[in-house]
Protein backbone atom coordinates (compact mmCIF):
# COMPACT_ATOMS: atom_id res chain seq x y z
CA UNK A 1 0.00 0.00 0.00
CA UNK A 2 1.27 3.51 -0.82
CA UNK A 3 2.24 5.71 2.05
CA UNK A 4 -0.84 8.32 0.77
CA UNK A 5 -3.32 5.73 0.59
CA UNK A 6 -2.27 4.87 4.54
CA UNK A 7 -2.25 8.30 5.40
CA UNK A 8 -5.44 8.65 3.80
CA UNK A 9 -7.40 5.35 4.55
CA UNK A 10 -6.53 5.52 8.52
CA UNK A 11 -5.88 9.71 9.20
CA UNK A 12 -8.48 9.10 12.08
CA UNK A 13 -7.03 6.79 13.59
CA UNK A 14 -3.36 8.37 13.20
CA UNK A 15 -4.65 11.71 14.58
CA UNK A 16 -5.17 9.75 17.86
CA UNK A 17 -2.07 9.55 19.98
CA UNK A 18 -3.50 5.92 21.76
CA UNK A 19 -3.00 4.88 18.07
CA UNK A 20 -1.02 7.10 15.88
CA UNK A 21 1.04 5.75 12.66
CA UNK A 22 2.87 2.87 14.43
CA UNK A 23 -0.66 1.58 15.98
CA UNK A 24 -2.13 1.19 12.37
CA UNK A 25 0.87 -0.58 11.59
CA UNK A 26 -0.21 -3.13 14.51
CA UNK A 27 -3.52 -3.48 13.34
CA UNK A 28 -2.25 -3.96 9.56
CA UNK A 29 -0.11 -6.97 11.30
CA UNK A 30 -2.33 -8.05 13.70
CA UNK A 31 -4.74 -11.43 13.15
CA UNK A 32 -8.37 -12.34 14.36
CA UNK A 33 -10.88 -14.85 14.04
CA UNK A 34 -14.82 -14.36 14.39
CA UNK A 35 -16.51 -17.62 15.19
CA UNK A 36 -20.18 -16.39 13.87
CA UNK A 37 -20.35 -14.70 10.16
CA UNK A 38 -24.53 -13.61 11.79
CA UNK A 39 -25.60 -11.21 13.74
CA UNK A 40 -22.30 -10.57 16.11
CA UNK A 41 -20.69 -11.24 13.03
CA UNK A 42 -21.56 -8.45 11.15
CA UNK A 43 -20.60 -5.33 12.54
CA UNK A 44 -17.66 -6.95 14.01
CA UNK A 45 -16.10 -8.24 10.51
CA UNK A 46 -17.13 -4.69 9.11
CA UNK A 47 -15.59 -2.65 11.63
CA UNK A 48 -12.38 -4.50 12.28
CA UNK A 49 -12.37 -4.52 8.66
CA UNK A 50 -12.57 -0.79 7.89
CA UNK A 51 -9.94 -0.70 11.20
CA UNK A 52 -7.49 -2.03 8.95
CA UNK A 53 -7.10 -5.12 11.18
CA UNK A 54 -4.53 -7.04 8.13
CA UNK A 55 -5.93 -10.67 8.78
CA UNK A 56 -9.55 -11.88 9.51
CA UNK A 57 -10.45 -15.54 9.49
CA UNK A 58 -14.10 -15.93 9.56
CA UNK A 59 -15.90 -19.09 10.63
CA UNK A 60 -19.63 -19.93 9.91
CA UNK A 61 -21.21 -23.06 7.98
CA UNK A 62 -24.33 -21.91 7.16
CA UNK A 63 -25.75 -20.21 3.84
CA UNK A 64 -26.99 -16.71 3.91
CA UNK A 65 -31.35 -16.52 4.54
CA UNK A 66 -34.06 -14.41 3.95
CA UNK A 67 -34.47 -14.15 8.00
CA UNK A 68 -30.84 -13.13 8.35
CA UNK A 69 -31.34 -9.77 6.53
CA UNK A 70 -33.16 -7.94 9.81
CA UNK A 71 -29.78 -7.95 11.74
CA UNK A 72 -26.91 -9.68 9.70
CA UNK A 73 -26.16 -6.21 7.97
CA UNK A 74 -22.66 -7.46 5.91
CA UNK A 75 -24.96 -9.51 4.03
CA UNK A 76 -27.78 -8.25 1.40
CA UNK A 77 -30.86 -9.93 -0.64
CA UNK A 78 -28.55 -11.01 -3.33
CA UNK A 79 -26.33 -12.72 -1.69
CA UNK A 80 -29.44 -15.18 -0.27
CA UNK A 81 -28.54 -19.06 -0.73
CA UNK A 82 -24.71 -17.91 -0.70
CA UNK A 83 -22.18 -19.20 1.86
CA UNK A 84 -22.62 -16.29 4.82
CA UNK A 85 -18.23 -16.63 4.91
CA UNK A 86 -18.23 -15.78 1.16
CA UNK A 87 -20.85 -12.95 1.32
CA UNK A 88 -18.82 -11.27 4.22
CA UNK A 89 -15.20 -11.58 2.37
CA UNK A 90 -17.01 -9.82 -0.77
CA UNK A 91 -18.31 -7.29 1.32
CA UNK A 92 -15.08 -6.96 3.50
CA UNK A 93 -13.21 -6.79 0.04
CA UNK A 94 -14.98 -4.28 -1.26
CA UNK A 95 -14.42 -2.31 2.01
CA UNK A 96 -11.03 -2.69 2.64
CA UNK A 97 -8.70 -4.13 0.26
CA UNK A 98 -5.65 -3.94 2.79
CA UNK A 99 -7.61 -7.06 4.98
CA UNK A 100 -6.79 -10.62 3.62
CA UNK A 101 -9.82 -12.43 4.80
CA UNK A 102 -9.87 -16.40 4.93
CA UNK A 103 -12.52 -18.12 5.31
CA UNK A 104 -13.86 -21.57 7.05
CA UNK A 105 -17.39 -22.75 5.70
CA UNK A 106 -17.55 -25.00 8.64
CA UNK A 107 -18.94 -24.90 12.70
CA UNK A 108 -15.71 -24.59 14.78
CA UNK A 109 -14.57 -28.23 16.60
CA UNK A 110 -11.74 -29.47 18.84
CA UNK A 111 -10.13 -31.03 15.60
CA UNK A 112 -10.60 -27.80 13.27
CA UNK A 113 -9.59 -25.22 16.25
CA UNK A 114 -5.69 -25.57 16.25
CA UNK A 115 -6.28 -24.27 12.41
CA UNK A 116 -8.39 -21.56 12.25
CA UNK A 117 -6.57 -20.40 15.97
CA UNK A 118 -3.52 -20.34 14.31
CA UNK A 119 -1.56 -17.29 15.31
CA UNK A 120 -4.03 -15.18 15.73
CA UNK A 121 -3.87 -12.25 18.58
CA UNK A 122 -7.73 -12.29 19.36
CA UNK A 123 -10.51 -14.26 19.28
CA UNK A 124 -14.14 -13.29 18.80
CA UNK A 125 -17.31 -15.25 19.82
CA UNK A 126 -19.81 -14.23 17.89
CA UNK A 127 -22.09 -17.73 18.13
CA UNK A 128 -25.53 -18.03 19.10
CA UNK A 129 -25.43 -21.16 20.98
CA UNK A 130 -23.97 -22.29 24.52
CA UNK A 131 -22.57 -25.29 23.27
CA UNK A 132 -20.23 -23.47 20.81
CA UNK A 133 -19.45 -20.92 23.23
CA UNK A 134 -17.78 -22.92 26.11
CA UNK A 135 -15.60 -24.73 23.26
CA UNK A 136 -14.32 -21.28 22.02
CA UNK A 137 -13.99 -20.55 25.89
CA UNK A 138 -12.09 -23.61 26.71
CA UNK A 139 -10.04 -23.80 23.50
CA UNK A 140 -9.41 -20.10 24.27
CA UNK A 141 -8.78 -20.90 27.83
CA UNK A 142 -6.62 -23.58 27.16
CA UNK A 143 -4.06 -21.85 24.20
CA UNK A 144 -3.59 -18.91 26.64
CA UNK A 145 -5.72 -16.59 23.76
CA UNK A 146 -7.83 -13.18 24.55
CA UNK A 147 -11.14 -13.98 23.54
CA UNK A 148 -14.23 -11.26 23.60
CA UNK A 149 -17.31 -12.99 24.01
CA UNK A 150 -20.86 -11.33 23.30
CA UNK A 151 -24.46 -12.54 23.17
CA UNK A 152 -27.87 -11.40 22.58
CA UNK A 153 -31.84 -11.89 23.61
CA UNK A 154 -34.22 -10.38 22.31
CA UNK A 155 -33.56 -6.28 23.50
CA UNK A 156 -30.97 -7.20 25.42
CA UNK A 157 -27.06 -8.57 25.55
CA UNK A 158 -23.82 -8.84 26.77
CA UNK A 159 -20.51 -8.56 26.36
CA UNK A 160 -17.14 -10.36 28.29
CA UNK A 161 -13.55 -10.12 27.34
CA UNK A 162 -11.27 -13.30 28.43
CA UNK A 163 -7.35 -12.69 28.86
CA UNK A 164 -4.94 -15.52 30.38
CA UNK A 165 -5.44 -15.93 34.44
CA UNK A 166 -9.02 -14.18 34.39
CA UNK A 167 -12.33 -15.17 34.85
CA UNK A 168 -13.97 -17.14 31.71
CA UNK A 169 -17.40 -18.17 31.33
CA UNK A 170 -16.83 -21.36 33.44
CA UNK A 171 -16.65 -18.55 36.24
CA UNK A 172 -19.90 -17.23 35.19
CA UNK A 173 -21.77 -20.17 35.02
CA UNK A 174 -21.74 -23.51 37.33
CA UNK A 175 -22.21 -25.61 34.33
CA UNK A 176 -22.53 -25.40 30.54
CA UNK A 177 -26.74 -23.97 30.14
CA UNK A 178 -28.52 -25.96 27.41
CA UNK A 179 -30.35 -23.63 25.67
CA UNK A 180 -31.47 -23.68 22.24
CA UNK A 181 -30.23 -20.76 19.40
CA UNK A 182 -31.85 -17.67 19.66
CA UNK A 183 -32.00 -17.14 16.13
CA UNK A 184 -34.30 -20.37 15.68
CA UNK A 185 -36.47 -19.95 18.71
CA UNK A 186 -37.04 -16.51 20.21
CA UNK A 187 -36.72 -12.71 18.64
CA UNK A 188 -34.64 -10.12 18.79
CA UNK A 189 -34.30 -6.69 18.05
CA UNK A 190 -31.96 -6.34 15.00
CA UNK A 191 -30.03 -3.22 16.42
CA UNK A 192 -29.03 -5.52 19.64
CA UNK A 193 -26.92 -7.47 16.99
CA UNK A 194 -24.90 -4.03 16.03
CA UNK A 195 -25.26 -2.70 19.71
CA UNK A 196 -23.22 -5.64 21.57
CA UNK A 197 -20.86 -6.36 18.23
CA UNK A 198 -19.34 -2.64 18.22
CA UNK A 199 -18.76 -2.97 21.85
CA UNK A 200 -16.88 -6.75 21.16
CA UNK A 201 -15.07 -4.98 18.30
CA UNK A 202 -14.05 -2.15 20.39
CA UNK A 203 -12.68 -4.97 23.09
CA UNK A 204 -11.03 -6.75 20.36
CA UNK A 205 -8.99 -3.37 18.84
CA UNK A 206 -8.43 -2.36 22.73
CA UNK A 207 -6.45 -6.25 23.09
CA UNK A 208 -4.80 -5.57 19.72
CA UNK A 209 -3.51 -2.00 20.46
CA UNK A 210 -2.49 -2.56 24.06
CA UNK A 211 -4.76 0.01 25.20
CA UNK A 212 -7.63 1.18 27.76
CA UNK A 213 -9.32 -0.67 30.16
CA UNK A 214 -10.70 -4.26 28.94
CA UNK A 215 -14.09 -5.77 30.67
CA UNK A 216 -12.10 -8.64 32.35
CA UNK A 217 -13.26 -10.69 35.37
CA UNK A 218 -16.35 -8.66 34.59
CA UNK A 219 -19.96 -8.92 32.50
CA UNK A 220 -21.41 -5.88 30.48
CA UNK A 221 -25.12 -5.77 30.23
CA UNK A 222 -26.97 -3.48 28.13
CA UNK A 223 -30.60 -3.25 27.89
CA UNK A 224 -32.28 -1.57 25.38
CA UNK A 225 -36.10 -0.75 26.61
CA UNK A 226 -34.45 0.74 29.63
CA UNK A 227 -31.83 2.21 27.86
CA UNK A 228 -29.30 1.40 30.48
CA UNK A 229 -25.57 -0.74 30.94
CA UNK A 230 -24.76 -2.29 34.07
CA UNK A 231 -21.45 -4.34 34.87
CA UNK A 232 -21.01 -6.74 36.79
CA UNK A 233 -18.36 -8.33 38.68
CA UNK A 234 -17.08 -11.79 38.26
CA UNK A 235 -14.49 -13.30 40.80
CA UNK A 236 -12.66 -15.60 38.68
CA UNK A 237 -12.55 -19.32 39.83
CA UNK A 238 -15.62 -19.10 42.12
CA UNK A 239 -17.10 -22.45 40.83
CA UNK A 240 -14.06 -24.35 40.39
Amino acid sequence: MKPCDFETRYRRHLMLPEIGADGQRVLLQSRAAIIGAGGLGSPVALYLAAAGVGHINIVDGDNVDISNLQRQIIHNSNDIGNLKVESARETINNLNPDVEVVTFPTRLNADNAAEIFDNCNVIIDCTDNAASRFLINDICVEKGLPLVHGAINRFSGNVMTIIPGCANLRDLFPSQPESPAPSDNYGVLGVIAGIIGTIQTAEALKILLGIGELLINQVLTFDALAMSFTKFKINPGFYR
